[in-house]
């Protein structure tokens, strides 16, 4: 295992929490709790390397796996988690998901680390230019307004400006912020009651929303947000071949980071990835899936097969 990850920072956290534990754990036990706080994809990155034994972390005893540290343990930062964190203050985005003061306080313990990387060291060839004005004090209100209505489950009056010029104003319960890697931008999944007062899935770009406010009103416990989302995917999902050349595994599962998915390994380099979408996502997961590579195979569904396949014939006849 690398000293240090920002790719996997969460296999890190996941391992501690296994590691400080002082009971004996069966393998399901492993998996529950990688599941519970990794990725839908983590075990095919933990598991086999704590039953061949090259992670060397666990004493197995039978079927059990007994921590090999004694008690809980601390982990200071390195020199290189330092200077990695001085390069994420440095990106406008994390300025959107902590105040001033707490980044004014955060530059001011690092202020003599250099950062591991400036933004203007980045070239991005296949992403978008108009990308949101993530340093406009209006986007950044809305944001954390939105950010803190969704952890609170709190309705909010949002006052958006549609595509096509309209000016819409709606009583919403935020569920869900996603970010476009190719637009590079941020868009809001939310929930608004229909006439019929069932919930109904909207998708707002966060560009577009003119104002927030946040109101009193709470949504009740009973109401699964992540089951209407759910309800609103296709009801069969993108099917894709992974072959792991060239650590296509790992790239696939950071390229299609913002969907939800399922990955299945098939034999010792195959693997099957089920990604989950709606009418909404289509068209950008379509691009994302052309511009990944050839180690990647659409296998169905067939409405997402004819789309590709139209659209590489009008790229072929352009």
């Amino acid at each position: 295992m690398e000293l240090f990850s920002e790719i996997y920072s969460c296999y890190y956290q996941v391992l501690r929490h296994l590691l400080c534990s002082q009971d004996a754990l069966t393998l399901p036990d492993i998996r529950r709790q990688i599941c519970g706080e990794g990725f839908e994809e983590s075990l095919l990155a933990i598991i086999p390397k704590l039953e061949d034994g090259s992670w060397n972390l666990f004493k197995k005893d039978g079927e059990l796996y007994l921590s090999k540290l004694s008690s809980a343990f601390m982990t200071p930062l390195s020199a290189l988690e330092k200077s990695y964190l001085k390069a994420l203050l440095s990106d406008p985005r994390t300025g959107l998901f902590l105040s001033p003061e707490h980044t004014d306080s955060l530059n001011g313990m690092l202020t003599h680390i250099p950062p591991l990387w400036k933004p203007e060291q980045f070239y991005y060839y296949d992403r978008f230019l108009d990308g949101d004005p993530y340093e406009d004090e209006t986007y950044k209100r809305n944001f954390r307004l939105l950010l803190q209505a969704q952890k609170n489950r709190r309705y909010v009056e949002i006052d958006y400006s549609a595509p096509h010029g309209n000016r819409l104003h709606h009583y919403y319960i935020p569920a869900r912020l996603e970010y476009s890697v190719k637009n590079d931008k941020f868009r809001l999944l939310a929930l608004k009651h229909s006439r019929d007062n069932k919930m109904r899935l909207e998708i707002l770009n966060l560009s577009r929303i003119q104002s927030v406010r946040q109101t009193e009103r709470t949504l009740a416990s009973s109401v699964d947000l992540d089951s209407i989302i759910r309800a609103s995917y296709y009801k069969e999902p993108l099917r894709l071949r992974i072959v792991n050349k060239r650590n296509a595994l790992e790239r696939a599962m950071l390229h299609f980071a913002n969907y939800e998915k399922n990955t299945t390994k098939i034999d010792e380099d195959t693997y099957e990835c089920l990604v989950y979408y709606n009418q909404n996502m289509e068209t950008e997961l379509l691009i994302e899936v052309m511009s990944f590579g050839p180690m990647l195979t659409v296998l169905g569904n067939e409405k997402f097969l004819n789309s590709l396949k139209a659209r590489l014939k009008a790229q072929a006849s352009a």
